[in-house]
């Protein structure tokens, strides 16, 4: 019998982070269960990282006819390969590969109203599934919310030899007895999410005045921001300068993480990193970071979470007023050592 099951990710790092719990759910049913995931280019890397996952393939990206075309080529292709296809995103797009590829169950939320396309339709309640990563993993089971699987927290698997090639192709240096401090401080979403950048600059100057290396990681769209805080002196700005592997594997490496509520915080908690996680906009109980030694810093004030982009009333307090001293006290104690 056919034990292959195609899982179609979603399209933000952080999501593609925590579909690994869905992975680990399906293998801890079925362990010989072999899963392919289709997904956007970018997270293939990710993919490579994450053992439960058999091969990554690329889903078809584009506008209108053409894009429509290639994923319906795409899914005849891949006819007779699959019992079960599992679907993250609630787009109607998202649907056609498994379609295509005539795979007997289809299984995911209703979403875009995807009647035919789905056969195993499932209607998300979100008072019972609170957070993503619930919602990810109770489509492991039959359709009832009583046997939603435990989530198992994402681990990625990173390789030394990766790890070693990616100093090297980056010029770094991590001596043995100094400590690293990686900062992230972008979102992808907006600057409601995005703690300020000269808090994360003062933050970086205590950390290189006591010895540590500090590493600020990004996409290129984080460059200026990166600069900006970088522009004190000390620290090593990686923003743009790395590719997705890369980045995985360097922050392998970190002592003590601090992030915003960013792709990237989802990938430090899967690698197991020391991490302080600081919510703006956004809602700490809907995505947290989900490994042991974490602190999140959220103020929880009347007007958030908003889950805007920017700020509605202007004055961004929910970040604004979350202190150096407290994230550094939040730090000392995830890092479990004190660095003033």
């Amino acid at each position: 019998m056919n034990s292959a099951i195609l899982v179609v990710g979603p399209s933000w790092v952080g999501d593609m982070v925590m579909a690994q719990s869905l992975f680990r759910a399906l293998k801890a049913k079925a362990p010989d269960t072999l899963i392919d995931v289709l997904a956007p280019g970018w997270s293939l890397p990710l993919l490579e990282r994450m053992p439960e996952v058999r091969a990554g393939l690329e889903m078809p990206l584009g506008h209108g006819r053409l894009e429509l075309g290639r994923r319906w080529k795409l899914g005849r292709s891949l006819r007779g390969r699959y019992r079960q296809a599992i679907l993250l995103p609630n787009s109607w797009k998202s649907a056609i590969v498994p379609w295509a590829a005539r795979i007997p169950l289809r299984t995911g939320w209703l979403g875009e109203m995807r009647y035919g396309l789905l056969n195993d339709i499932r209607k998300l309640d979100k008072t019972v599934l609170t957070m993503t990563v619930q919602r990810f993993v109770a489509l492991a089971e039959a359709p009832d919310y009583a046997g939603v699987p435990p989530v198992l927290p994402p681990k990625l698997a990173v390789k030394s030899e990766d790890v070693q090639q990616a100093l090297a192709a980056l010029q770094l240096d991590k001596p043995p007895g100094q400590p690293l401090l990686a900062l992230c401080p972008g979102a992808e979403y907006g600057d409601a999410k995005r703690w300020p950048a000269a808090h994360y600059g003062g933050l970086a100057r205590r950390y290189v005045e006591n010895g540590w290396q500090v590493w600020l990681f990004g996409s290129d769209k984080d460059r200026p921001v990166c600069d900006n805080i970088a522009a004190g002196g000390g620290c090593e700005n990686l923003a743009g300068r790395t590719t997705m592997a890369q980045a995985v594997d360097l922050l392998s490496l970190a002592d003590a993480v601090v992030s915003n509520d960013s792709g990237l915080m989802h990938v430090a908690a899967a690698l197991e990193r020391p991490l302080v996680a600081v919510y703006g906009s956004s809602d700490p109980g809907f995505t947290p970071p989900l490994n042991a030694r974490h602190e999140v810093l959220s103020l929880g004030l009347e007007c958030s979470p908003c889950f805007r982009r920017e700020c509605p009333l202007g004055h961004l307090r929910c970040l604004q007023d979350i202190s150096i001293d407290q994230v550094q006290a939040s730090l000392e104690k995830v890092a479990g050592q004190s660095e003033r």
